[in-house]
């Protein structure tokens, strides 16, 4: 699974911005890149796990601005077409997680 994070934020004021910065800072913490700006994604091995994170994301939701938080598989993740300028590129690779029982 991918947990992806949209979010637009207000940058207005100086409190704004240290919000912006916070609630950034605090999603990268809990192990989130940056796919675009303003848009961070990470991948989970399970369900369970993805829940976990967004309901982690959920927590720490900023008091304004807009946040989106969508869960996708590995197979949907990998159907989506990147493009820089008008070259493809290829989608970041599905992290191969070991299990032990």
């Amino acid at each position: 699974m991918w947990v992806l994070v949209f979010f637009d934020l207000p940058t207005e004021t100086k409190k704004d911005r240290k919000i912006y910065a916070r609630f950034r800072k605090e999603i990268m913490a809990n192990g989130f890149s940056m796919f675009q700006f303003s848009i961070y994604l990470r991948h989970c091995p399970s369900r369970e796990n993805a829940e976990v994170h967004v309901g982690r994301v959920k927590a720490i939701l900023p008091p304004k601005g807009h946040v989106g938080i969508i869960s996708v598989t590995d197979k949907q993740f990998g159907m989506m077409e990147i493009f820089r300028g008008k070259e493809l590129v290829e989608a970041p690779e599905t992290v191969q997680q070991l299990e032990l029982f």
